[in-house]
């Protein structure tokens, strides 16, 4: 790994923020999938870190909240009974916060989608933030004691609850692949006065769809998901440091990164990949 120079890094990494798997990107790159992997959770833990430092203080407005599911070595149903429980095996869920005006991901948090989980994540969210803001969650009820933990009442918090009904007839093989169709949706006000014209989680979701287009271990009906958590847990940490600091989102015209305020310039993924030294 040591013999590998800045650009050879950079390229691996590139391939892997857009969404190659290990094996594909150390076929593009003539290396060994060892080495990818290493250099995965290296650069991984070093994204963690940086981001865990730096985004602090931030002056958000509205925040929105979400869980991406996913899973690790295997799925929930087939895990042997004996490895049952066991964390960092079965079904596994990435906690998402993002700032609706900056498109900049606040906190994210990798579990189980319960309520000890969702404190542990919400604690998270509410130590970066510097002032007020308005919140928008989904209708999962670990959010109700989470928020009110972490914030009190110095929040505005709405929980939007979409409805969905049948995206194919019950006899037909489509139905399996095709998304539920949305229905309605039923709105709640939980905390505060928030504005109902921003009651959304529209974004956070269209967050989630570029998680599972840009990490090849979220991608369904495929045999290249994570089988390790920690590997799983470096892949987030560097896609949302590409995400937040090295992308430039369309809307924005510059990275969420310097949306926000956090970052003056636009990093690149030798910069990235500078974070290791």
């Amino acid at each position: 790994m040591n013999r590998l120079s800045l650009q050879d890094r950079a390229k691996i990494l590139a391939c892997l923020v857009e969404g190659n798997s290990l094996r594909s990107t150390s076929r593009l790159c003539d290396v060994s999938v060892n080495t990818v992997t290493k250099l995965l959770v290296d650069v991984g833990t070093a994204c963690d870190l940086f981001q865990n430092e730096t985004l602090r203080n931030l002056k958000c407005k509205r925040i929105q909240c979400d869980e991406i599911w996913s899973f690790c070595y295997a799925k929930e149903r087939n895990l042997p009974r004996h490895e049952r429980g066991m964390y960092g095996r079965g079904d596994v869920y990435t906690w998402t916060a993002l700032d609706s005006d900056t498109k900049l991901m606040v906190s994210w948090f990798v579990g189980k989608r319960s309520a000890r989980y969702g404190r542990r994540f919400m604690s998270d969210v509410a130590e970066r933030l510097a002032n007020r803001v308005q919140l928008t969650t989904d209708g999962h009820k670990a959010y109700l004691s989470a928020v009110e933990e972490a914030f009190g009442s110095d929040i505005d918090y709405a929980m939007l609850v979409k409805l969905y009904g049948e995206s194919a007839p019950a006899d037909s093989a489509e139905r399996k692949y095709s998304p539920a169709e949305c229905t309605g949706t039923i709105v709640g006000t939980v905390t505060g006065d928030p504005d109902p014209d921003h009651i959304s989680t529209s974004h956070v979701e269209r967050q989630n769809l570029t998680m599972r287009m840009s990490m090849r271990r979220f991608t369904r009906l495929t045999n290249g998901f994570s089988k390790k958590l920690e590997n799983h847990e470096a892949a987030i940490a560097i896609h949302y440091m590409y995400y937040n600091y090295a992308r430039i989102h369309q809307t924005l015209r510059v990275s969420p990164a310097m949306a926000a305020g956090v970052s003056d310039t636009l990093w690149n993924v030798e910069d990235i990949v500078g974070l290791l030294d």
